[in-house]
């Protein structure tokens, strides 16, 4: 394959196709994700940003429209058919400022219209906006705005009772070997033909370490599906009509994988945290029921800006100026953890995945790295890459911070599984 700079940005809409006059307009009946990324899909990419800060709107467009021209190409008689319906799913988290305004801590709107309009140059024109949680996160007009300004089309979200009983706009799947969910509802038009998923998470720090891909797809569970998070309360104790589509013993199949886990001597499993080691069992089974489900045609991790969550600590905001993808959601997850500052063998939902079957690893070590660059994707090792130090309030120990890192050591090289 050819990574010059000619090779690498040639096909990309908006670096080659018109200097000059020197090339024919492309043909927009296929699009295709970079070959390059396609070829490798156990490797996690970097894309270094320059954003001035988090209000920055003309830098963070800027960096979504150009890594979006280089990510997503016209394929002439090739590729996915424009076609195709284009499900995205980007993270929107609301806090409420001191004065009352409403601030987004989750993907960059503008970040996002950049990496929409590079997609809609492609050729592509049907858009889908899902999220099951919309009408609590927005945090302004502004999605609203993007998604008029370019036709995505945004469902409504809420469901209830009778919409089960009628089966109204849910799509229906079967896990692997489930644990949970013996059936996930998905909001069309997941798993139609014709259709390809983006998922852009935000990182950023959650009581289940830090939101990032694989946490970031649940919002595509039908309400109330979508809530993995609050241990029984939303198994047993679920709605009544979501209690037909729970596996039948489902608590002798969490507390088997629990008791085993603490015989396993799981870091932090003696944690009294609100969400405690019941809640993470739940919480990981449930997103590797849906992951099993699931066929994303790109990961997306955007980190140029995040908020740190500690209220006491004197640093209140970052700027990793960065962005992460990949065609696989938990290795892209390890390397996030790691940059965050984090040790991903104690954050047990990766390894409960390997056990499951849906992941290979839980060792960031394993993971290819590639910068991608202007010049074409440079291999590189993790720390080549600064850590930001995102506190969490996941599984905290006796005496120890509600906002704390989970660095302590560990070994790979003994513990495989």
């Amino acid at each position: 394959m050819d990574l010059t700079r000619r090779g690498f940005l040639g096909g990309a809409l908006g670096f080659g196709a018109g200097v000059a006059g020197l090339q024919a307009a492309p043909d927009k009946r296929h699009f295709q994700l970079h070959p390059f990324v396609e070829a490798n899909r156990k490797a996690v990419f970097i894309r270094r940003t320059n954003v001035a800060g988090r209000l920055d709107a003309v830098g963070m467009k800027r960096e979504g429209l150009a890594l979006g021209r280089q990510l997503f190409q016209p394929a002439g008689e090739t590729g996915i058919p424009v076609s195709h319906r284009v499900v995205l799913k980007p993270n929107l988290l609301t806090q409420r400022a001191g004065d009352g305004t409403r601030v987004n801590w989750g993907t960059d709107p503008d970040f996002y219209e950049g990496l929409l309009v590079a997609m809609r140059d492609t050729g592509l024109s049907k858009f889908h906006y899902i999220e099951a949680n919309y009408r609590h996160s927005r945090w302004s007009i502004q999605y609203d705005d993007i998604h008029d300004r370019h036709g995505v089309e945004v469902l409504e979200s809420r469901r209830y009772p009778m919409h089960y009983r009628r089966g109204y706009e849910m799509n229906w799947a079967k896990p692997a070997d489930a644990v949970v969910y013996a059936q996930v509802p998905h909001y069309p038009p997941i798993h139609e033909k014709d259709t390809w998923m983006i998922n852009i998470a935000k990182w950023r720090s959650h009581g289940m370490c830090l939101t990032q891909a694989c946490k970031n797809a649940q919002g595509l569970c039908v309400w109330p599906f979508q809530r993995f998070c609050p241990g029984w309360a939303m198994v047993t104790g679920a709605p009544d009509h979501m209690k037909p589509f729970i596996v039948k013993d489902v608590e002798a199949r969490v507390n088997r994988y629990l008791e085993s886990h603490k015989r396993m001597k799981y870091s932090r499993y003696d944690s009294g945290a609100r969400l405690g080691p019941v809640h993470q069992e739940i919480w990981a089974h449930k997103t590797c029921d849906n992951l099993s489900t699931m066929n994303f045609g790109l990961h997306m991790v955007e980190a140029i800006y995040a908020k740190n969550e500690d209220p006491q600590d004197p640093v209140k905001e970052f700027l990793p100026n960065f962005v992460m993808f990949s065609k696989d959601p938990f290795r892209l997850d390890l390397v996030g953890l790691w940059l965050g500052g984090h040790e991903p063998g104690n954050v047990h939902f990766y390894r409960i995945a390997k056990e499951r079957g849906l992941s290979d690893t839980f060792n960031p070590w394993d993971v290819p790295v590639y910068e991608w660059t202007d010049e074409g994707p440079q291999a590189r090792k993790l720390t080549d890459f600064p850590r930001t130090m995102l506190k969490t309030y996941y599984l905290q120990k006796d005496g120890e911070p509600h906002y704390h890192m989970v660095n302590e050591p560990f070994d790979y090289d003994r513990i495989k599984l």
